[in-house]
């Protein structure tokens, strides 16, 4: 009997070798090689990198943080019955392109009686409740009305601010209180001290990862870049040298699958158009100081929670310790900047951003394009907050995981020798607008590609070793335990689907098999880029014949289809791996896009050849996930 469709379910396409009333797996015989083009949703690169969460079980996987993503909380509004009011003008935002009213009226309306709605209101919020039901109601024609006079400068107008009725006069309630001033720096005398800064190279040597384990200098052995011109996104290869990286424990390696933490600097304009707005004399910047803080890890990684005095340069702090770019601005970030802030009007517009009026504002700051400290500074330039006191609520400056793109053992035995051990990796170059008109680049993959340019140019030049210019990646193991490398298995059939940079870590997968096994008959590979033209990483470098294991699919050429529509294609295939003891199906890609489109065109598989309902399908899955036949992670 065929089973029930759900709502939004889509039937996979019968083959030659489907078999829809036959819901025993059984191997597929003959499969035809597929070539069909596939989109990236990727909404994110190895730029954003994955920041792994720590465990207090070594052996346990690291899991990537991810931000609050509020696209379906208007939908779960309408389905409840709560009633749409049209919004002000929006301003774009990453994670939602509507606004919630901004008439205090309304928002009661739409919470209803003692707010029994304020729940889904929570999701698309900062952090306090909804962000409007204190907004000001202050009447513009009033005789006492002294409108509040914007800062004339192009950054402020980037902010895209909406500030209603503000005033000089309106009164601000639940403002943030002043946030203290968590570490001071104390003069040093240079005869008396041996501080010596390698800030140009590397981190200092209290920013550590995994005490006591320092970041080790891994030189840049070669880079290349795999895309060709005319990519929308720029991705490098990378082989690092590792011959001399410390032994950590009998049990430490670096394995297939697994990832590196890089400790990327914040780029030096940055850091020097920083010191300029804040008025820092160029000639204290890099002089050594006394660095006290009252607690906390800063300026360590993962150190112990404690006071520390260590000697240091404020260059240093801010080029390896504090993150200048990758968050959003904090309601501390501006009380701060507020307390400081010379004109009237612009101290107002601050106080307001810290207060419970000035709420919807700042969720629209939280949840707009990204904004970057340089940016905020030029847009309130009488604010000049002491150093200090401005470092004391920035956020730590986090490394950056990249995934490995080979099997390390393969390199360790390159051109038959064990002199060198190299490790391999791809990166790929995440940029957005900034408010320049310029690009923006990621911390993380910014640093690389400043790296991969320097090489690529010595290598292009003819008589220049690129190994003479001495660049080195700083970087560390740490634990290797994340999902890829911990169910990595060394036989069983298996299919990996990637797109974009996602893909690389799977290319270190078949090298492995390749040293065992025939993997033609038992490793697929579905890769997913927008035109194989331009965007195709490792192509001809799998170390076998392609074709009989790798399905491209272009979003963008070819057919202009989806990832998720290759996985429908081979349901016969997909079924049988799914049900197969020893079988795996690895997805690596961006987790909003491609890999909740995988994830529901496996579930469509799963009824078509199960003869399952929806919520069947569903639970089916997730017995795969927790018995590790279907492991899913964020690309880096």
């Amino acid at each position: 009997m065929a089973h029930p469709h759900p709502a939004g379910h889509t039937c996979c396409p019968e083959t030659a070798t489907s078999h829809p009333h036959d819901p025993i797996p059984s191997e597929p015989k003959n499969l035809p090689e597929l070539y069909l083009p596939l989109t990236d949703h990727s909404s994110r690169s190895s730029a954003t990198s994955i920041n792994y969460t720590s465990s207090s079980n070594p052996e346990s996987p690291l899991t990537p943080a991810t931000e609050l993503h509020v696209d379906n909380f208007l939908e779960e509004l309408k389905d409840e019955g709560a009633i749409a009011i049209d919004p002000l003008p929006p301003r774009r935002r990453r994670t939602s392109s509507k606004s919630i009213p901004s008439d205090p009226k309304e928002v009661k309306q739409l919470l209803g009686e003692g707010g029994e709605n304020k729940r889904l209101i929570d999701k698309a919020c900062c952090g306090e409740g909804c962000c409007k039901l204190e907004a000001l109601e202050e009447d513009p024609e009033s005789q006492n009305y002294l409108p509040v006079v914007v800062p004339d400068n192009e950054a402020f107008r980037s902010l895209k601010l909406q500030l209603g009725a503000l005033s000089l006069d309106s009164k601000l309630t639940k403002t943030l209180d002043l946030p203290p001033e968590t570490m001071s720096f104390i003069p040093v005398s240079i005869a008396t001290t041996s501080f010596e800064s390698s800030v140009e190279k590397h981190p200092p040597k209290f920013v550590t990862p995994h005490p006591p384990y320092e970041v080790f200098p891994a030189r840049l052995h070669h880079a290349r870049e795999l895309t060709k011109a005319g990519a929308e996104k720029k991705t490098y290869h990378f082989d690092l040298d590792v011959t001399d990286y410390p032994e950590e424990s009998g049990t430490v390696d670096f394995v297939v699958g697994g990832a590196i933490g890089v400790c990327a600097p914040n780029d030096e304009e940055v850091v020097n158009e920083l010191f300029d707005q804040l008025g820092v004399p160029k000639f204290v910047r890099d002089r050594p100081v006394t660095l006290k803080t009252t607690g906390g890890r800063w300026p360590t990684i993962w150190g112990d929670e404690m006071p520390r005095e260590l000697t240091t340069a404020r260059r240093e702090l801010l080029t390896w310790c504090s993150d200048l770019q990758s968050y959003p601005p904090t309601k501390s970030l501006f009380r701060i900047l507020a307390e400081y802030a010379h004109a009237p009007n612009e101290k107002k517009i601050l106080l307001y951003l810290s207060s419970a009026q000035g709420q919807g504002a700042f969720c629209d700051l939280r949840t707009g394009p990204h904004l970057t400290i340089n940016q905020i500074l030029h847009a309130f330039p009488s604010s000049q907050p002491p150093l200090a006191h401005l470092m004391s609520v920035l956020s730590t400056l986090m490394p950056r995981f990249y995934s490995l793109s080979q099997d390390p053992m393969v390199s360790c035995e390159r051109d038959g020798t064990q002199s060198r051990r190299m490790i391999e990796m791809a990166v790929t170059v995440h940029e957005t607008p900034n408010w320049r008109g310029g690009p923006r680049k990621g911390v993380g993959s910014g640093f690389m590609e400043r790296v991969a340019r320097k090489i690529i140019a010595a290598q292009e030049e003819e008589g220049t070793d690129p190994l003479s210019l001495d660049l080195c990646v700083p970087m560390f193991r740490g634990l290797m335990a994340n999902p890829l490398a911990r169910e990595f298995c060394m036989d069983g059939p298996m299919m990996l689907i990637g797109s974009g940079v996602g893909i690389a870590p799977f290319r270190g997968f078949v090298h492995r098999r390749l040293r065992s096994a025939n993997v033609t008959n038992k490793v697929w590979v579905v890769q997913g880029i927008r035109d194989s033209l331009l965007d195709e990483i490792y192509s001809g470098d799998w170390g076998v014949q392609e074709g009989k294991i790798k399905t491209i699919v272009q979003s963008r050429g070819g057919n202009h289809e989806y990832v998720q529509d290759a996985v429908r294609h081979q349901a016969d295939l997909v079924w049988f791996l799914l049900n197969a003891l020893d079988g795996r199906i690895f997805v690596c890609g961006s987790a909003k896009g491609m890999g909740e489109g995988v994830e529901q065109a496996v579930v469509d598989v799963v009824i078509d050849k199960g003869n399952l309902n929806g919520e069947e399908a569903a639970a089916f899955l997730e017995g795969k996930k927790r018995e590790g036949q279907y492991i899913a992670i964020p690309e880096g």
